[in-house]
C-alpha cells in the first residue's frame, strides 16, 4: 500500500485547482446580482436621477460587500446609467439624469435597432408572420383598452407597450442585435416609467402607429416595417419632449 500522507499531498493541489474556478464563478455571480439589482433600482426610479451614489451605502442596501458593488458600478458607468461628476480624487458618482437631449439620443438609437428587427420580422415565412401579427394585434388591442379605462393604470400601459415592442424584436432580431437592444432599452424605460402618467392621453396615437407597424409586417414589407417603427419612435420622442418641457428634467449633468 502507498503512503497515505503522500496520497493526500497529491490530492490537495488538484482540489485547490478545482476550487479556483468555483471561487471565480461565485464572485462573478455576486457581481452579476449586484449589477442587476442596481440597474433595476435605477430603471424603476428607486435611485433618483441625479442622486449621489456612494459605494458603501449601496453595499449595505444590497447586503453585499463593496467589491461586487464596485464592479457593478463600473459596468453601469460604462453603459451610461451612472455618471462621474468632477475629476480625480474629487470625482463622485451620480445616477444619470433624465434630460431632453439624452432622451432624443436614446429614442433614436432604439428606433434604429427595433426598425432592423421589424425589417427581419417582415421577412419571416407566412405562417410565422401570421402568428406574430396575431400576437401583436392582441397586445395592441389590450393597450388601447387599458388607455381607455376610466382610471388608466400607467404600469399596465407601460407593460403592454413594452411587450408589444419586445414581441416583434424577439421575432426578428438575431442574438447580437437582441443583446444590444437589451443593453440600451432599459435606459429609455427610465423615461417612460417616470413620465407614463403624463403620456396616457397620447396612447391613442401610439396605438395607431403600432397598427401601422403590424400592417407592414403582415404585408411582408421590410422597408415599410422599418419606416413604421422609425416613425413610431420619432413621434414618441416628440411626445416625451413636450412632457419633459412641461414637467421638467430630472437631475442635472
Amino acid at each position: 500500500m502507498g503512503n497515505p500522507k503522500a496520497t493526500k499531498a497529491k490530492i490537495r493541489p488538484r482540489a485547490a485547482a478545482q476550487a479556483v474556478p468555483a471561487a471565480r464563478s461565485a464572485r462573478g455571480d455576486r457581481i452579476a446580482r449586484a449589477y442587476q439589482q442596481l440597474r433595476e433600482l435605477i430603471v424603476w426610479g428607486r435611485l433618483a436621477p441625479g442622486s449621489r451614489v456612494i459605494e458603501s451605502d449601496i453595499a449595505e442596501r444590497l447586503g453585499v460587500s463593496r467589491t461586487p458593488v464596485r464592479s457593478a458600478l463600473h459596468r453601469l458607468q460604462q453603459e451610461g446609467y451612472i455618471v462621474g461628476v468632477g475629476r480625480g480624487s474629487e470625482q463622485r458618482l451620480t445616477v444619470a439624469p433624465l434630460t431632453q437631449d439624452d432622451a432624443r439620443d436614446l429614442f433614436s438609437i432604439i428606433g434604429a435597432i427595433e426598425a432592423l428587427a421589424a425589417q427581419h420580422a417582415a421577412g419571416l415565412e407566412r405562417p410565422s408572420r401570421s402568428e406574430l401579427v396575431a400576437k401583436l394585434r392582441q397586445l395592441n388591442g389590450a393597450l388601447e383598452q387599458a388607455a381607455d379605462a376610466s382610471r388608466p393604470d400607467p404600469l399596465r400601459i407601460f407593460d403592454l407597450d413594452t411587450s408589444f415592442h419586445r414581441t416583434y424584436v424577439e421575432a426578428g432580431a438575431g442574438l447580437r442585435l437582441l443583446a444590444v437592444h437589451d443593453a440600451i432599452k432599459p435606459q429609455a424605460e427610465r423615461y417612460v416609467r417616470l413620465y407614463t402618467s403624463a403620456l396616457v392621453d397620447e396612447i391613442a396615437r401610439s396605438v395607431e402607429e403600432h397598427e401601422k407597424i403590424v400592417e407592414q409586417i403582415e404585408a411582408g414589407s421590410a422597408e415599410g416595417a422599418w419606416r413604421a417603427v422609425q416613425r413610431n419612435w420619432r413621434n414618441a420622442a416628440g411626445r416625451l419632449s413636450r412632457v419633459i418641457l412641461t414637467l421638467g428634467e430630472r437631475g442635472s449633468w
